[in-house]
């Protein structure tokens, strides 16, 4: 079959596909066809003739992303222009005689002619296992050190900021995130603070050089936790501040802590070791102790619904997200008290918009530390992140529980200081 006919072939099968749907991307064939869109801004580029045929002949939400991943399909301009689409196709129930037309159309479409080895994760063992936790982690965080600096912030904050406007610098915002961790957990001089999942060292160092407490930091990441021991070294703070590469699980349950923190750990955990997660919490924090929860979740109606192939495959093997009363049920369960939640949602959009946008602007670079694919899994769920913390699908909870036996003696009446600058 001429190129021609495949060309003719893809431009029915799209203007069939997307028919009158609103708010599409524009729509580029490997001839420079245009197929024009609503959203003029973004625009697909279907770079040979089989793309579609492996994008839609058994179509998912993973060989839509695979076909981006893999080099099929390029997304030109803002990529949030992508995801309303992606929504109604995965979503829409076509009919049987529109399923046929389809069939018909991608079957006279050539196979791929070229292989390519999917990196996706290979985890092995018990799901949630300390074994298989730590591949989980490693397949994520072990990327490249220099990779995360071009996106994330000067204090390598991988979690939401704390904006006061949408157009402030993320360095600000992230600073004033830890600041505002650090009162919630209302730190003093000579506090013990553990940071459950401290990434790269960031909000311990933070603790330990503006309020005085001896912080402990524990990660899966070998990457980390190298970089977060050198960091701390090259502050001179290795009386104050230590990093452990671990599991949360070999905590010593004899060893106490006045205060405790966790970012955006949460999420690995699995439903499986929630109880066990905030009962080790429980049993190594003081009487009177603060524990600051801060985890994204998913809208209750959602929970258990669905699930992103392409995350589990490709950027989070094994994570699970709970709605809101599920940890909060579980702390109270444990015997924690829950003096206060507040929703971040809006500030997690908001980092993750500055995130694309850096990672965008550093792509040659990005490609060079970690590999073509790899840029494309960021900026891809990253990009997708925002989408979801904007319609609401999923959130971000800050949850202050305290244990319970001085209850209330470590908080003050008002949230008046934590806004204080």
């Amino acid at each position: 079959m001429t190129q021609e006919k495949y060309i003719e072939i893809s431009k029915t099968f799209l203007k069939e596909l997307l028919g009158d749907v609103s708010g599409k991307p524009l729509f580029e064939l490997w001839d420079g066809t245009i197929i024009d869109g609503d959203i003029k801004t973004t625009k697909v580029v279907i770079k040979y003739p089989w793309t579609l045929r492996e994008m839609f002949l058994n179509p998912s939400e993973l060989s839509m992303a695979e076909a981006y991943l893999y080099g099929d399909m390029d997304i030109i301009g803002e990529i949030y222009g992508i995801f309303p689409l992606a929504d109604h196709l995965t979503e829409k129930n076509f009919k049987l005689s529109e399923k046929a037309k389809f069939f018909n159309l991608l079957r006279k479409l050539p196979k791929r002619d070229t292989s390519y080895e999917k990196c996706h994760a290979k985890l092995k063992g018990e799901k949630h296992s300390k074994e298989r936790d730590a591949e989980a982690i490693s397949y994520h965080y072990d990327v490249s050190n220099d990779f995360y600096k071009l996106f994330l912030d000067r204090n390598m904050q991988y979690s939401c900021a704390y904006f006061e406007s949408p157009e402030e610098h993320i360095d600000v915002a992230q600073k004033r995130k830890m600041d505002y961790i650090c009162k919630k957990l209302n730190l003093k001089p000579g506090d013990r603070l553990l940071d459950i999942g401290t990434g790269w060292g960031g909000l311990i160092i933070y603790a330990a050089k503006n309020y005085g407490v001896y912080a402990r930091g524990i990660t899966l990441s070998k990457n980390q936790y190298e970089f977060g021991k050198k960091w701390i070294e090259d502050e001179g703070l290795g009386d104050k501040c230590e990093i452990y590469f671990m599991d949360y699980r070999d905590v010593k349950r004899e060893e106490k802590f006045d205060k405790i923190v966790s970012v955006g750990m949460f999420e690995h955990v699995g439903a499986k070791n929630y109880k066990k997660y905030m009962g080790i919490a429980y049993d190594i924090l003081k009487d009177g102790g603060l524990f600051l929860n801060h985890g994204i979740s998913v809208r209750a109606d959602l929970y258990g619904v669905s699930r992103s192939t392409f995350s589990e495959n490709y950027v989070f093997p094994d994570g699970e997200l709970l709605p809101i009363y599920f940890t909060t049920q579980i702390a109270e369960e444990t015997g924690f008290e829950v003096r206060d939640i507040e929703c971040l949602r809006d500030h997690y959009a908001l980092t993750l918009r500055n995130w694309v946008k850096r990672i965008e602007k550093n792509e040659d670079k990005a490609k060079e530390f970690a590999g073509d694919v790899k840029y494309r899994i960021w900026r891809l769920y990253m990009a997708g992140s925002v989408y979801q913390f904007e319609k609401g699908e999923i959130g971000v909870y800050q949850t202050l529980l305290i244990k319970k036996g001085k209850a209330g003696k470590e908080l003050p009446l008002s949230r008046k200081l934590w806004y204080c600058k």
